[in-house]
């Protein structure tokens, strides 16, 4: 049996590909597509920006350049979560 240390993340997220339309978000062995039309800060982002994405926990996501955050309930259960979004 083998333990792993407290403090080391056992959770793997990363973003896997950035289309016209919106990226996808690898959070384990699951895949989301975030889509700019649900999500427009992420529309006119670089792509630098939305490659560097931060996991907060194993659920929360942050994108420090553009002050963004998404959970990931919202990904997995869209229609729960409306979106509202004033600029």
């Amino acid at each position: 049996m083998s333990f792993v240390p407290l403090g080391t993340d056992i959770s793997h997220s990363e973003v896997t590909n950035i289309s016209a339309a919106g990226f996808w978000l690898l959070v384990d062995d699951a895949e989301f597509f975030v889509p700019f039309s649900d999500y427009p800060i992420f529309r006119t982002a670089t792509i630098d920006q939305i490659l560097q994405m931060q996991q907060l926990s194993p659920r929360q996501f942050h994108w420090p350049a553009l002050d963004a955050d998404i959970e990931l309930d919202a990904l997995e259960r869209p229609k729960q979560y409306p979106l509202l979004w004033h600029q």
